[in-house]
């Protein structure tokens, strides 16, 4: 489900486009793009086009084109140069010193130096860009030395193995130090970077143009094309109806599509002229998010017998018409660490979950059904923002006809937009909410869960989760800097999330992307975002 963005410091809601209005629409200066233009139809567009302010899914996407970062992540997990020809780590983990390439040029005309890689950390830690999402991947930052202009040595307070993973993503993407002194907000209608493709012009609420970069030769070693784009330019249409963007595919108005309807990928892999893509996305898997500091949830034999009385394996298959998997554990299996020993863990069992709701108190039963304790009925609240799509809709309503059946009344309600985000912020009025998170690192974990990750300091702990003895393994495993050990680290974490049953992994996010057979060299990025910069479009 792609219709989603962080809310204040990252938490994700199936809230559509909301704030689409946060930034002002710059046009670019250049002419209409001509020639051999490739296209593609996304159902959102970003509020704002700096990564270092915006945390939306889609800001990464498209300005994965633009913005280079020092160093890139393939799918598999592995670090390859970029803008940074080598590095070294020392060996407490707290300083990066990074050999830069001196051949590289911003949009602008700026040469890239030591000084772009200070000042876009600057920048993203700086209060004043009010950062959504990239002060917290500079978790811990304390500055930058710039030693030379090839040199630059990263200081942090603490050890942060995911550092280097935050450098390769958009969010951390370097600016021209030029357009973040001079243009200050301006960045979120116009970002300047040094990639293969060019910000032209954006309309609000109907495209976002791209031409190629003809100078480029500095693509990403992780990539098998490192040159200027061979295409004139890319042009992104927003459209958010799945009719009427699968339609603009099959009538050859697009070029490629995101978020091809699961109820009509079959059509597209049947047909001769499309293909299809699917792409599990790394990260956090969609989770419902308990509250375990207030209401009923404290309890973790209620948390446990909801888990146990809901048929995930079955309502997932349903919903999404098998194409994403039900998932096990809060990581996803593209993510690197994840733990294959969460799976299977916690199948339905409703008699279990009646045992639990008797211990727990909840014996008795009401007209409806409903278990009730001191005449008071079992009720859990769970609120979503109007205008959700509609299969995140069917899930919701899923998820309590299955609490239904062991007495549990599952509240799945709409708020207006504004008051859900309040209540979200708050954290209060609410014993659950559903989100998911695309990193591939395994410490988004403690972006969710670690005790330091409240919203007020810019992580995603809604419900203020303290759990000391979380807390020392999610920390423990930032720390480790040996790739065995970590993932020995975080197969602890993954167990314990489950055995504590704070949360409920529900699905693993999937990208579906369709495209003509007239493309060529679609790839995808570690994130599972198509990556446009070695494609190639075929003449009718």
């Amino acid at each position: 489900m792609r219709g989603l963005i962080r809310l204040a410091a990252g938490v994700l809601a199936f809230i559509g486009a909301v704030g689409a209005t946060a930034c002002d629409v710059g046009a670019g200066s250049r002419a209409p793009l001509p020639g051999n233009v490739l296209t593609f139809a996304y159902d959102q567009q970003p509020e704002c086009l700096d990564p270092q302010v915006s945390a939306q899914d889609v800001t990464a996407l498209v300005t994965r084109n633009m913005i280079d970062s020092l160093v890139s992540m393939d799918r598999e997990g592995r670090f390859h140069p970029w803008l940074a020809t080598r590095w070294e780590i020392s060996d407490e983990g707290r300083v990066y010193t990074f050999r830069l390439r001196d051949d590289v040029v911003f949009h602008d005309g700026t040469r890239f130096t030591a000084a772009a890689v200070a000042a876009t950390l600057e920048h993203a830690v700086d209060p004043a860009t009010k950062s959504q999402y990239a002060a917290a991947l500079a978790r811990g930052y304390e500055g930058s030395t710039v030693v030379d202009p090839t040199t630059v040595r990263v200081r942090l307070a603490e050890p942060n193995a995911a550092f280097l993973q935050a450098l390769s993503t958009p969010y951390l993407g370097i600016q021209s130090p030029k357009a973040l002194r001079d243009t200050s907000g301006g960045l979120c209608s116009r970002p300047v970077g040094s990639g293969p493709l060019r910000f032209v012009e954006w309309a609000r609420n109907h495209r976002l143009v791209m031409d190629r970069n003809p100078d480029y030769r500095w693509g990403p070693g992780s990539s098998r094309y490192r040159g200027p784009v061979r295409y004139d330019g890319l042009v992104i249409e927003f459209i958010d109806e799945d009719a009427a963007r699968l339609g603009a595919l099959t009538s050859g108005q697009v070029d490629v599509i995101g978020s091809v309807p699961p109820s009509r990928a079959a059509t597209v892999e049947a047909t001769d002229t499309m293909r299809l893509w699917k792409v599990q996305a790394p990260g956090a898997a969609y989770s419902v998010v308990f509250n375990t500091e207030n209401g009923p949830l404290r309890d973790v034999r209620l948390r446990k017998a909801l888990m146990l009385s809901v048929d995930l394996n079955q309502l997932v298959d349903v919903v999404f018409f098998k194409l994403y998997a039900r998932a096990w554990g809060m990581l996803t299996p593209a993510t690197p660490h994840y733990s294959p020993a969460v799976e299977g863990s916690w199948p339905v069992d409703r008699a279990r979950a009646a045992e639990l709701l008797d211990e727990a108190g909840w014996t008795g039963r009401d007209g409806e059904g409903y278990r009730t304790k001191d005449g008071e009925r079992l009720t859990l609240s769970w609120p979503y923002a109007s205008g959700l799509q509609s299969k995140a809709d069917i899930l919701g309503q899923g998820i309590q006809a299955e609490a239904k059946k062991s007495g549990i009344h599952l509240r799945w309600y709409p708020l207006d937009v504004g008051t859900f985000i309040e209540r979200t912020s708050a954290g209060r009025g609410l014993d659950m909410y559903g989100t998911s998170f695309v990193r591939p690192e395994p410490d988004i974990l403690r972006f969710f869960l670690g005790s330091q990750e409240t919203l007020a300091n810019g992580g995603g702990n809604v419900f203020r989760l303290n759990d000391p003895g979380l807390d020392r393994l999610l920390d423990g495993a930032a720390a480790e800097q040996t790739p065995r050990r970590r993932a020995d680290a975080y197969a602890r974490v993954q167990r314990r999330v489950i055995d504590e049953a704070l949360v409920m992994p529900v699905y693993v996010p999937t990208s579906l992307v369709g495209a003509s057979d007239r493309v060529r060299g679609l790839a995808f990025d570690a994130a599972g975002y198509p990556l446009f910069n070695g494609a190639e479009r075929e003449a009718p």
